[in-house]
């Protein structure tokens, strides 16, 4: 019984699709401008940085919210706290990861499930994430490529967490979700062995990417705008 609720939970939060209903809040329908997704960067170059950071910050913690919230709710309805709080936050995370990348709310279409996984991952096992993030910026500085970068952190993510403890069903749910992410960047991967992924690239017209992450207003590197590049293109 706890793993339904931690289920329902998990996916309910992960469905709120933030993107699009900030899209319709300003009268737009993401689904029908630039990359047609409802991600945080398209969001960003659609409705501007304010909309972007915003939907970024409430796709993280959904995330972190499913993990958090699930075994409170369990613990409620079945009115014991004789359950596994680490393998509840486990399910209802994962399900929050599946909300968002197969949203019932859209037709079952959502996101590629960075940013929300990015949030599951600062409850489970925060160390593993830093890994996974200091890899996606090793390679996006090299190749000014944003999916090779999400690809590399997908990748490392079960190394990551087995190297900083995590064993059993935290490194399974973190293989996992590694796959799925792998999975979901399957046409970025065409794109690549094709040889016609786009770099980041300055414009003086626009806020780009690069100038977002790496500018130099207050002196450094800007790692909010930068976590905006691993949601949806």
């Amino acid at each position: 019984m706890d793993s339904v609720i931690s289920i329902l939970v998990g996916y309910f939060l992960g469905s709120i699709p933030f993107g699009f209903l900030m899209g319709k809040l300003k009268g737009i329908d993401l689904r029908q401008e630039g990359s047609g997704n409802i991600g945080a960067t398209n969001v960003l170059r659609i409705l501007g940085k304010p909309s972007g950071i915003t939907v970024l910050v409430f796709d993280v913690l959904k995330g972190a919210m499913a993990c958090w919230l699930a075994p409170m709710v369990v613990e409620v309805i079945l009115g014991t706290a004789a359950f596994d709080f680490q393998i509840v936050a486990i399910t209802a995370g994962f399900s929050a990861v599946l909300g968002h990348n197969y949203t019932c709310w859209l037709r079952f279409k959502g996101g590629k499930g960075i940013a929300t996984s990015a949030g599951v991952l600062l409850v489970l096992t925060p160390a593993g994430l830093a890994i996974s993030v200091a890899t996606f910026l090793l390679l996006l500085a090299l190749t000014r490529i944003v999916s090779v970068g999400s690809l590399g952190a997908a990748v490392i993510l079960p190394l990551g967490t087995w190297i900083t403890g995590g064993r059993g069903a935290l490194l399974g749910i973190a293989t996992l979700m590694g796959l799925l992410a792998v999975y979901k960047h399957r046409v970025n991967i065409r794109r690549l062995l094709a040889g016609t992924e786009p770099q980041i690239k300055q414009k003086k017209e626009e806020e780009s990417w690069e100038s977002l992450c790496w500018g130099r207003e207050r002196g450094g590197l800007r790692w909010l705008n930068l976590l905006l590049k691993t949601s949806i293109k």
